[in-house]
């Protein structure tokens, strides 16, 4: 499976770094899977696979920033489609809810702080559902700024890649079991989200910086 699997991305990108830092794009999967798959599936050398991945999954989480949002809005124009992307929005914002929580009675600054670090071990969790897409959207909807968000996301991120990195030196033997144990958990978790979403209620018709703003006060 995994030879199909190779073969398939090169023969649409036709180029073992394109094909990586695509697989590092992409939601889920990110630079926890790009990292075992180039190297396991098109040999490139470890730190060439880690350094694509990572650029990969950090310039992702730059355009979610700027058009995760004006997205959202466009296709909630699309009614039989709004109620979906509204349930979307209501978890994001959940996931939001719980780290300004913990900012309840701090002071403006030090709420950022904790809001930062908060987002910081996010991502540098190297779980499937706690990469840069997740992490850049809960920044959205915390309404931090792109100078706020985008150094506890890439410096989380380096911290994921460099673990999975580690953990691909250390067994890369077993490196194509780690590949279909990544995929596995990729899938389980998108059935996770897809009941999630069927099952959340539409967030109430509030923007994520106000939403956010209001928490803080």
């Amino acid at each position: 499976m995994t030879e199909v699997l190779g073969k398939f991305l090169l023969d649409v990108f036709k180029s073992e770094y394109i094909a990586t830092l695509f697989v590092a794009m992409f939601p889920l999967i990110e630079l926890k899977g790009a990292i075992p798959i180039g190297t396991g599936l098109f040999g490139l050398k470890l730190w060439q696979t880690a350094g694509i991945a990572y650029l990969g999954s950090t310039i992702v989480s730059i355009a979610v920033f700027f058009l995760l949002i004006p997205i959202f809005n466009l296709l909630k124009k699309i009614r039989f489609i709004r109620k979906l992307i509204e349930k979307i929005e209501a978890i994001f914002n959940e996931k939001a809810q719980k780290i300004a929580q913990k900012t309840n009675g701090s002071a403006e600054k030090e709420a950022k702080k904790i809001m930062m670090l908060s987002l910081f071990i996010f991502v540098a969790v190297p779980f499937p559902v706690t990469g840069v897409w997740t992490g850049t959207a809960i920044a959205v909807f915390l309404g931090l700024k792109f100078k706020e968000s985008v150094l506890p996301i890439a410096v989380g991120n380096l911290i994921a890649g460099s673990i999975i990195t580690l953990l691909t030196f250390l067994v890369g033997e077993y490196v194509d079991i780690i590949i279909y144990v990544l995929f596995a958990i990729a899938i389980a978790m998108l059935v996770l989200f897809i009941v999630k979403i069927a099952t959340a209620k539409p967030k109430n018709e509030t923007t994520p910086k106000d939403e956010a703003s209001s928490v803080e006060e």
